[in-house]
């Protein structure tokens, strides 16, 4: 374990490179240092991941695989990582349970792989989530999540259309975050229907006595605002009517009787203006804190009574998603808004198809390029889809670009993010504003950051930066209470022999460091029962979904009916006539050597005389193992090599890879299941266990071959890294394939996660098309070695080949 914790200071040199960025502002007064220096060593000390997960479309059928790749990149400047191996992904229902799990390797910066969507999963809208090992410490509104749709043709949907209703989500977010007394603020409101969509409305800002003090008009996606000055011991309440005429009332937040406002304005073309009003008489002293993606912009200080003005230059501002905070005198937060900088780093990237239209089972190729990375090099990492859209099946919402840049600063669901990085008109540039309004959001707490107490947090999670680590706790079977400093064992029967030792701390807690740890595996957790009769537990890997809003219900038309039969049809095709086909793993090189790489001594059994006691074995032939009986229990030492001498504590015996505490059940075992017997004949030192010498034993297929473990270990399945499934396309570039009588019913055409451009930023893709006429959309996602990311669609007609 320690060794774990060692090689996992590995991000914080990360982070401290990452955070080496300047910034440069006009210190007005030497205590904006109180905020400064607190912020930057928080930011030093929590490395912030993000991930992207590119799904090869948004709408599936059960039966169908859910193809993806993971971009994994740092959270400030979304460079590519290279700090955590693994990212978990899952799948949420409208309940929020988890349905499906699986785990995925980072080792070159991203990850991909693959889920197949089984019959027992209902019609509906699911969450698409996943995280890292390190992203656990921070809560799960630091990870990825999308909205997937999945229908099962196979039951009843038992959905009921959208009802005609006006109960709609109705939310206002005052622009700082409070309404204050006789201040004049902005107040954002958003109104959305059941499915999340944005709703056309007017509405009325109305009094106790109702009198109307505001008028207001929805714009797009249901997202306005309006001006309102709230007086002393009044309630308000909103009258919201939509374009049908029905009618919903709604009260305002509530009124703070003392407090502060602040309101963001263009001062021309190159600046910002920050107005902090307070109704307080009182001279007091005000600070504007301003970071994005926690890379300190600006820092100032000012006299208030009742106002005080910032000036801000947008050039001081980075890209995407900034932070305006106010601080009191006390350097408390009292008000905060977002500002977006539309982003001019951007990959642009070319699609070029050979043909608008083809026909069915015909050749496309297509040519991917980078025009203008804006970046030092041209070669880009990308990942494109290509399938079928219709009413049923739409085009992904929300693309590398942006998320990178909106959406993962961001709180909630954004209906159509792409909208907002299209060219800046003046609907826009409101649009946007409106946005950084209603889904306002922090990757931190300013408590953790200036609070002494928090300062340095404790992080219980540590990065994966070899690998995935399995956790467990040590307890006291009959207290339950947390017992430290025991030493425990994790084994994984098979072949290669692994073995990893952890020691548990002041909690209870241990951590096994996990070496090519790929598919499902067997796990085997157990202490020496001579030493410790303790509870061993193994932790889920896997976060518990927090509470959220419940998801949509999935609405199919009748008059889509035949459209989902027709895709029901296409899938039970293609897994009758092409599931073998379609199943191949692509599996990684791992190390063939057992952990105590090459030993003093090996013994293939079948080369020598074969004895029926194990006994016999180890005394004829085996040289570095001495068998002792003492008050009728053998134990097995082992000669000390270099120097000839018998070490006096006993070896760490193996079968498997697991260990074996009692040696009256090694000497009962028959040695006609043994193929190979290992001797290692000097220390061994596995941090935290120091073993004299080794003896393992291996069985012919290294699945114990029935040897009677202790039945108080802890034996049980777990997944460990996803084996690389590889999509599969049929060709026809002969006349035998293209008149073959074998349906190709593909929906999906072809899915490649790891698309690279050569150095002149050129890329080629080749692939056929399917026997589905119909619409299909060219997806690309794409990222940089600088962090550059860009995204691009172009589309294609397949018609039917006529006989």
């Amino acid at each position: 374990m320690y060794s774990i914790l060692c090689r996992s200071t590995r991000y914080m040199l990360v982070s401290l490179l990452l955070s080496s960025s300047l910034y440069s502002f006009g210190q007005s007064a030497e205590s904006v240092s109180g905020l400064v220096q607190p912020f930057d060593n928080y930011r030093k000390q929590t490395l912030q991941e993000k991930l992207f997960v590119h799904t090869d479309q948004s709408f599936y059928l059960i039966g169908e695989n859910l193809w993806f790749k993971v971009y994994y990149v740092d959270g400030s400047f979304h460079k590519p990582l290279d700090v955590s191996k693994v990212a978990y992904l899952e799948l949420l229902d409208s309940e929020q349970k988890s349905v499906l799990q699986t785990k995925v390797s980072l080792a070159a910066n991203a990850g991909n792989g693959s889920v197949f969507l089984p019959a027992s999963l209902q019609s509906g809208t699911y969450r698409l989530r996943a995280y890292t090992n390190w992203m656990k410490n921070f809560g799960s509104d630091f990870f990825f999540e999308k909205r997937l749709t999945i229908v099962n043709p196979f039951k009843p949907l038992g959905l009921p259309l959208l009802k005609d209703t006006p109960d709609y989500d109705i939310q206002f977010f005052p622009e700082g975050g409070n309404l204050v007394q006789g201040l004049s603020s902005k107040v954002a409101f958003k109104v959305v229907n059941p499915s999340g969509q944005g709703v056309a409305v007017r509405g009325w800002v109305l009094n106790g006595q109702n009198d109307t003090l505001s008028r207001f008009t929805a714009q797009k996606f249901g997202i306005g605002t309006f001006l309102f000055t709230p007086t002393e011991g009044t309630t308000y309440r909103v009258l919201i009517r939509d374009e049908k005429g029905r009618m919903v009332t709604r009260p305002l937040p509530a009124v703070q009787p003392q407090g502060y406002t602040m309101q963001l304005t263009d001062a021309g073309a190159d600046q910002l203006k920050i107005t902090v009003s307070s109704n307080s008489s009182s001279p007091s002293t005000v600070y504007l804190f301003a970071h994005t993606r926690q890379v300190i912009k600006a820092a100032e200080a000012r006299t208030i009574q009742r106002e005080a003005t910032f000036l801000l230059d947008k050039k001081a501002l980075g890209e995407g998603v900034s932070h305006l905070t106010i601080f009191d005198a006390n350097r408390q937060p009292v008000c905060e808004r977002l500002y977006f900088k539309r982003p001019t780093q951007q990959l642009t990237l070319d699609l070029k198809s050979d043909h608008p239209q083809y026909v069915s089972r015909a050749k496309v190729s297509i040519d991917a390029s980078v025009l203008a990375p804006a970046t030092k090099s041209s070669q880009a990492a990308l990942s494109m889809a290509v399938y079928r859209i219709d009413s049923l099946a739409q085009a992904n919402s929300g693309s590398i670009l942006s998320y990178l840049w909106m959406t993962s600063d961001l709180q909630g669901t954004i209906e159509s993010p792409e909208y907002y990085l299209q060219p800046e008109t003046p609907e826009i540039a409101q649009a946007t504003d409106n946005l950084m309004l209603t889904h306002g959001w922090r990757r931190f707490r300013w408590n953790d950051v200036l609070s002494p107490a928090t300062r340095q947090p404790l992080l219980q999670f540590i990065p994966e930066v070899n690998g995935p680590i399995v956790q467990g706790t040590v307890t006291d079977p009959v207290s339950g209470k947390p017992m430290p400093d025991i030493q425990t064992y994790l084994s994984t029967p098979g072949k290669p022999v692994r073995l990893y030792v952890s020691r548990s701390d002041s909690a209870g807690r241990i951590k096994f460091e996990m070496q090519d740890f790929y598919g499902p595996k067997n796990l085997i957790l157990q202490t020496n029962p001579t030493d410790s009769l303790a509870k061993l537990t193994i932790s889920n890997p896997f976060v518990d979904a927090p509470p959220a809003p419940k998801l949509p219900d999935v609405a199919i038309n009748e008059t889509l009916s035949d459209q989902l039969v027709n895709r029901s049809v296409a899938m039970q095709v293609q897994s009758t006539y092409w599931g073998d086909r379609a199943i191949q793993y692509t599996y990684p090189v791992v190390d063939s050597a057992a952990f105590y790489g090459r030993p003093s001594e090996s013994y293939l059994l079948d080369a020598y005389t074969r004895f029926p006691r194990m006994e016999e074995v180890l005394r004829e032939y085996v040289l570095g193992v001495m068998p002792r009986k003492r008050q009728d229990h053998f134990r097995l030492n082992v000669i000390n090599g270099p120097y000839r001498t018998v070490f006096e504590n006993p070896a760490l015996v193996l079968v498997d890879g697991v260990p074996i505490f009692d040696m009256d059940k090694i000497i009962d075992f028959s040695p006609l299941k043994i193929k190979q017997l290992d001797v290692v004949t000097n220390f061994y030192y596995m941090s935290p266990a120091l073993f004299s010498g080794i003896i393992s034993f291996m069985t012919y297929k290294g699945d114990l071959a029935g040897f009677p473990l202790d039945p108080r270990l802890v034996k049980l399945e777990y997944d460990g890294l996803q084996l690389e499934r590889q999509f599969y396309s049929p060709r026809y570039d002969s006349a035998k394939q293209l008149s073959s009588r074998l349906p190709d019913a593909r929906t999906l055409l072809y899915w490649n996660p790891n698309l690279q451009t050569n150095a002149q930023g050129k890329g080629h893709i080749e692939f056929y098309t399917s026997d589905q006429p119909g619409t299909y959309l060219v997806e690309v996602n794409g990222l940089t070695k600088e962090g550059i990311a860009g995204s691009q669609q172009v589309r294609f007609e397949v018609k039917n080949r006529l006989e």
